[in-house]
Formats: structure tokens, sequence, C-alpha cells
């Protein structure tokens, strides 16, 4: 277990914890009521409780980017016996499967994809959910060169106009169009301690106070903890951690994501699949703005740019093609006159 610079006392007590427990593990005894292990136990949890209960958000940013903090990948899966499509980011956790995991850091080819896998989801009919945990899309030069922009945009816009439910959850770090372009969801959802922005409080330092040192300071400015974001309606929940992070207690955390995922899916799923499309294109363009967009609104600004086809007017091509027609008539003048004096 890696320790963040906050945890010292926790550091201590967990390690105390772990000592008087070890020989009853050896021998498969897992439900120990001996008075010292109570007590230590005891001690840690109230640890936790001073630690946890008043953190600050750059405090939040390094629990989000704890290694322990795992995502997943992708695939169909069954969730009560209804089959899903999951997509993940992982980070990895040690310094090869970081590597390999290229930090979280998705490339084009990692976004088309999971628009690939969002399309077949979409003409099976199947949910799709899918599980943030990145600092951002990957800004190599080679990433640049094969369309990094492009890949973000159309996921994105893969994600709006799937007509199934969607369900995002940032189990970690959500960080700029690396996330977004997997968490254009109905429903977005966000672990207690995890940390959600458009930019990175290192990467905002750099820009603002030209310091990366300042990220603390940034960090507080964005305000990116999951309670900041639910405040300004970004997104929709905020689950409950276990004491001292989802990495203490793995199997806590899998219930209470398990348990708001299925809340919000069987809600998703008494919606039309035009009714979805609307909602989570509008829960987006109505970010910042005091009042929702009616339907009536909506289908009238999604109608705008439609190419309408128009009879022939020869009157219009004159006025929007005045040069051409310019230097034909010019060209047809000059041929005459080369004939008549041939």
């Amino acid at each position: 277990m890696n320790y963040l610079d906050f945890e010292d006392d926790i550091k201590v007590l967990d390690q105390r914890v772990q000592e008087l427990k070890a020989p009853y593990l050896a021998k498969g005894i897992t439900s120990i009521e001996n008075p010292s292990v109570v007590d230590a136990e005891r001690r840690l949890n109230e640890a936790l409780e001073r630690a946890y209960g008043n953190l600050n958000r750059w405090q939040k940013t390094k629990v989000a980017r704890h290694e322990f903090s795992q995502s997943v990948l992708a695939g169909f899966a069954t969730l009560d016996g209804i089959s899903v499509l999951v997509i993940g980011q992982e980070k990895g956790n040690d310094t090869q499967s970081r590597i390999q995991r290229n930090f979280g850091m998705m490339r084009p080819e990692g976004y088309r994809k999971s628009m690939r896998l969002m399309n077949l989801a979409d003409r099976l009919n199947i949910p799709i959910i899918t599980f943030i945990d990145t600092p951002g899309a990957y800004p190599g030069k080679g990433a640049e060169e094969r369309g990094q922009a492009e890949a973000i945009a159309k996921c994105i816009e893969c994600c709006l106009n799937v007509k199934v439910p969607m369900i995002s959850v940032v189990i970690g770090e959500g960080g700029s169009g690396g996330a977004i372009a997997l968490a254009t969801a109905n429903k977005v959802l966000m672990l207690e301690y995890s940390v959600y922005s458009v930019i990175s409080p290192e990467g905002c330092a750099s820009i603002l106070w030209r310091d990366p040192k300042k990220a603390k300071e940034a960090a507080e400015a964005m305000k990116i903890s999951s309670q900041d974001l639910f405040e300004n309606k970004i997104i929709d929940e905020i689950i409950k951690e276990p004491k001292g992070g989802a990495h203490r207690n793995h199997d806590e955390m899998v219930a209470n994501v398990t348990s708001s995922i299925k809340k919000n899916l069987n809600e998703l799923m008494q919606i039309s699949p035009e009714e979805l499309i609307y909602q989570r294109k509008n829960r987006f363009l109505s970010i910042g703005r005091d009042v929702m967009i009616t339907k009536e609104e909506f289908y009238k600004d999604t109608h705008i740019n439609t190419v309408t086809f128009n009879p022939f007017n020869w009157k219009l091509l004159l006025q929007n093609n005045r040069r051409l027609v310019a230097t034909v008539v010019v060209i047809v003048i000059l041929f005459i006159l080369a004939l008549i004096f041939a």
C-alpha cells in the first residue's frame, strides 16, 4: 500500500493493524475479536475519518490519482441479466503497467475503437457504461498526426447520437477532452474523492502562474471536486467511497458503484430512444444556463443547419459568381472577335 503525504498517522496505524492480524490470517482466521486488534482498527478508522473528513481539492486530486484506483478496459457484460457495453480507462499501478497503458492517456486508435463498440451496442440496443480515469488524451506528435482532435470530436458526436442509455462514472481523474470523449452521457456520476476538470491542476498552474508548483491553488480555483461539480449541475450524482478512499476497500466500492449504476440504468431504460438523445444533448447544452432548453427550441436549433435543395435559380447564380460570369463573358467576346477577324 502506498500512502499519500497527509496519511502519515494512517500509515503507522495501518501497519500496526496488519502486524496484529498477521498471525491470525496466516492460520486462515478472518474474524478476529482480539481486543488489541479491535482497538487498533478503531483508532485507524478514527484517523481515516479525521484525514478524509476535510480534504481540500488538491488532496482529493491526489486520492483520485492513487495507483490502486484501477479501471477496466472494454467488452460486453451482463448486469442483473441485462447486456451492457463497458468501456473504461486504465492508468496501471506500477511502472511496467503504466507504460503499457500509456498512463491512461488514450491515442486516436483508442477513441476509434470505442466508437466502433458504441455503434455496435447502439445497433444491438445494448446500454453503454463508461468508466473515466485519465489525465487527458495523449498529446504526442504521432497522436496529433493521426487525428487526435478529430477522433475525440467524433467520439463525443457518437456519444451524443446513440439511441441507447449511456452512463459514465468518473472513478479517479477525469481530465480534459480525454475524459469528455467517453463521458458525454445521459447520467454522469462521480466517486466521492474523484476529480473532473478541463485541465490538470499542474497544467492550469503552468499557464496562469508559469509555475506548476502552484497546483494546489489551481485546484482550489478550478473547483474540480465532485461536490463542486454536483453543486454546479455538471454531474448527476456523487457515489460514496469507503473510509480512506476507494482503494482501501474494493468490494465496498464495487457494491456502491453497482448499486448506483443499476438505479440510473433502470430509470433510463424507461425512456424512448428519441427522448434519450434529447435528454443527453440538452443536459450539456444547458450547462451554464439558468433555464433548460425546451424541446421546441432544441429541435428548432437542431434543424437550423439542415441542407435544403431549391430549384435552379439563374439570378442567384449570377449574383454569387460575378467574377466567373465576367470571365466567361470576356472569353466568349474574344472568341467571337477572333472568328470575325480570322
